[in-house]
């Protein structure tokens, strides 16, 4: 082939210089992943030399620079000189030699997917594009669905001139580019025909926190337009990387289904237009785009690819209508991979307000300041610095006004975003898919962005208090007692991954349950016997697409559950069975008709007693197949099961003896079952709990309303409940002696050694094997026991 085009079989990484950052990967991947079964549709592409040809042909560079020179004086400019580069650009001829030699290869491509005339995607590629220092996402263009000859040379013009759209001029100037010397090479690729299925994105990396065990994947139904330019909030697939080759494995830790109403397809009826937005088939709304086994493969594709280059990626991928699933370009992911991983920052709140919106998290960070909403880019000479920007979606021409604000607020898009991608590069939170932001929030609002929680971020009234706190992991000391988390929501597992931790003391179920699938367990069972209509409207709404009621609890728990565990591996995850109190158990969708009306549900039917009751024993059911599920068919072995509220050692024999009923056989598949001690019963009859359960964990809470009979609720004697009352410890400490001659490990969970050093200092001297508190307090509470145990160590010496 000649110097201006080149078979993408032909190319590689080595190529950037010649056919930029994306072509060069597409040849990559062509000529070296073949072999792996990855799929990528064959092309090729215009060099950096037919660049260069087409402007000397055109005599077009005295104009560029000229232009140029007069944005460099005036920034105010920016507009009118990337029309008139632009325009020029437009009206100019492609060399003749050129223009033939595209005319073939596209013969040629077509007649190698036998047919006459191919439909392809062209794709603009720039040579200084998607280097790990820099990010050109979406400010070059690509056209889809482009057919014949002449639409073929038309669509190269176009992405020549794309080279010179304002927020990639806005951009090369501000990283220091020479416009001159930074080149477009055209990719000419066989189209997918994804619009008769789906497309999106994934990535190597948590693109939010950092965590590189996972590959993330977002996937609308039709062309993948609509998720890069956030007019949809897609599917979201989460899939742990490190088990994926493990047999009769399938670690698909999330699936999250999006809201989608539209998608983009080919305008088959309108030449003029190459793609179109139809209204989504209701049939596709319910529907995941993709199932377990595509989402498998397409992670190991990542994965795959990911181990080829060395280094996070973002990639594109789509799927067709006979449900093959191609990978379409694929860069290196430019933000995450950057951070140093030694740094662990943690942003606390220290009150909260009104909650005006909520939509997705974008950034483990806190922003605040005045809202602005802008309806268009006309309307950004309003806007101030230091800002929220509040629209109802972003494209590339709003980065001038990104670049000022101090968080970012849209109606519309996904993780992949437009929106997203840029608050990420940027290091400002973002909240996007609220809905009606723009509806709700008042222009000159002040607020605060909280996307430190989870998925969910959060848009409260008023600008709030809040700390920020920064320190490197290698400065932290080593401690002898193991300190864990305690977490409630799947959510936020991956955001803790950099603190020095040793897993997770207190997974909560009910937590899941409630932020997860909001309805009661009974409900889905018994569904006939629910006979509120809007909870049975709401129920069939929520289980939609899923192939039983049943199954939505058993699938959303399961995944909660190995989310959590995920994030952790290979340390302990330590998953406590429900503990709702009858109160809270009838909150739940359908709720209210299974539950009693107990006077003191604190002391009630709640833990253990549930479990093998006759009341409760299909809802337990359900959640035992999914701690099961969790742990064999995701891989999450670290996952450790851990009873609530067990008052006798016959009541841990019916509790095991229902668990095994229902597949959870201690020692089973490596199945360790633990005990919470929050009842003095489990203390006093320590070497009989220790008989049936593997471990304990103190339930500090629980413990210490019942040693001194004080409820953790009660304003008036509130300054009785103190976990430091020489009878709770005592209580503490006989547990861990007995437990530890019996052999079991002891831990606690609370927040007592964060809010009181000499309460951390106790556990130490104790012998306490764990400590688990909230994520914010890990580093406090690593300095407190470090210095206990130094004092410890001390006093030895000295005698």
């Amino acid at each position: 082939m000649s110097e201006d085009l080149l078979w993408f079989d032909t190319l590689g990484s080595d190529d950037v210089p010649r056919v930029g950052g994306k072509n060069a990967s597409l040849g990559e991947m062509v000529a070296k992943l073949k072999s792996r079964g990855i799929r990528v549709p064959d092309g090729f592409a215009t060099t950096a030399e037919a660049y260069q040809q087409f402007v000397h042909h055109n005599e077009l560079e005295p104009l560029i620079r000229e232009e140029l020179a007069r944005f460099e004086k005036d920034a105010k400019t920016l507009r009118e000189v990337g029309r008139t580069i632009r325009n020029a650009i437009l009206e100019a001829q492609l060399p003749a030699s050129l223009a033939d030699h595209i005319r073939q290869a596209y013969r040629e491509l077509s007649q190698r997917y036998g047919v006459d005339e191919i439909d392809i995607a062209a794709r603009s590629s720039a040579t200084a594009e998607d280097l790990p220092q820099a990010s050109f996402a979406g400010q070059l263009e690509s056209y889809l669905n482009v057919r014949g000859e002449q639409a073929v040379l038309d669509a190269c013009r176009r992405c020549f001139a794309s080279l010179f759209t304002d927020r990639a001029i806005s951009y090369r100037q501000e990283k220091g580019f020479d416009h001159l010397k930074v080149y477009l090479s055209v990719g000419v690729q066989k189209m997918v025909r994804s619009d008769q299925a789906g497309a999106g994105v994934a990535f190597t990396i948590d693109t939010e926190t950092g965590f590189p065990d996972v590959v993330i994947i977002n996937a609308g139904w039709g062309l993948g337009e609509a998720v890069v330019a956030g007019r949809i909030t897609p599917d979201e697939y989460r899939v742990f990387k490190p088990l994926l080759d493990e047999p009769g494995v399938e670690p698909i830790i999330e699936k999250q289904h999006g809201s989608q109403r539209i998608k983009i397809v080919y305008a088959e009826d309108a030449p003029e237009h190459t793609t179109r937005e139809v209204d989504l088939d209701p049939a596709q709304r319910d529907k995941f785009v993709l199932n377990d086994a595509q989402v498998l493969q397409l992670a190991r594709w990542c994965r795959d690819i990911e181990q080829h280059y060395g280094r996070p990626m973002d990639i594109e991928w789509a799927r067709d209508g006979e449900g093959d699933v191609y990978i379409v370009q694929a860069r290196p992911e430019t933000v995450e991979a950057r951070r140093s991983g030694a740094t662990v920052t943690t942003y606390r709140l220290k009150e909260r307000g009104k909650t005006l919106v909520e939509g997705l998290s974008i950034g483990n960070a806190i922003g605040q300041g005045k809202v602005f909403v802008l309806k268009s880019m006309d309307e950004s000479d309003r806007f101030e610095d230091g800002g929220i920007l509040v629209t109802g979606m972003t494209n590339p021409d709003w980065g001038p006004v990104l670049e000022r604000a101090a968080g970012v607020i849209t109606d519309h898009g996904g993780r992949t975003s437009h929106a997203a991608i840029v608050a990420r590069e940027l290091g400002v939170p973002a909240v996007v898919g609220t809905g009606d932001a723009t509806q709700k929030l008042p222009d000159g609002q002040p607020v605060t962005i909280d996307c430190t929680q989870g998925d969910q971020g959060i848009v409260y009234e008023g600008e709030l208090p809040y700390e920020k706190q920064e320190r490197h992991s290698e400065d932290l000391p080593k401690t002898r007692t193991k300190i864990m988390m305690i977490l409630a929501r799947p959510d936020a597992a991956s955001r803790w991954w950099r603190l020095p931790v040793e897993g997770v003391g207190l997974a909560r179920v009910e937590f899941i349950i409630n932020d997860l699938i909001q309805i009661h367990p009974l409900a889905l069972t018994r569904f006939d016997e629910v006979t509120d209509e809007q909870a049975r409207k709401k129920i069939e709404e929520l289980t939609a697409g899923y192939e039983s009621r049943e199954r939505y609890f058993v699938e959303r728990l399961g995944l909660g559950m190995a989310r959590i565990a995920a994030a952790s591996y290979p340390y302990d995850v330590i998953v406590r069975l429900s503990d709702f109190k009858t109160n809270e158990y009838a909150q739940l969708i359908g709720g209210s008709g299974f539950e009693p009306e107990e006077s003191n549900p604190m002391l009630g039917f709640r833990g253990a007693s549930r479990y093998y009751s006759e009341h409760y024993r299909d809802g337990f059911a359900l959640e035992c197949q999914a701690l099961s599920e969790a742990r064999l068919l995701r891989g999450m072995r670290n996952i450790v099961a851990m009873v609530p509220f067990c008052r006798t050692p016959e009541e841990a024999d019916r509790v095991l003896a229902t668990m095994a009923e229902f597949g959870l056989v201690r020692g089973e598949h490596g199945l360790r079952i633990y005990v919470m001690a929050e009842i003095p019963s489990n203390i006093i009859e320590a070497e009989a709990f220790a008989e049936r359960f593997g471990g304990f964990s103190i339930g500090s809470n629980d413990l210490t309303q019942l040693v001194l009979g004080v409820s953790r609720d009660a304003e008036r004697i509130r300054h009785l409940f103190d976990e430091r009352e020489t009878s709770v410890k005592r209580m503490i400490r006989e547990l861990i002696e007995r437990a530890h001659a019996a052999g079991k490990p002891v831990g606690l969970c609370g927040q007592a050694p964060s809010d009181h050093p000499e309460f951390a200092e106790f556990l130490v001297e104790a012998g306490i094997d764990s400590i688990s508190v909230n994520p914010d307090s890990v580093l406090d509470v690593i300095e407190h026991v470090a210095a206990a145990e130094r004092r410890m160590e001390a006093q030895v010496s000295a005698r």
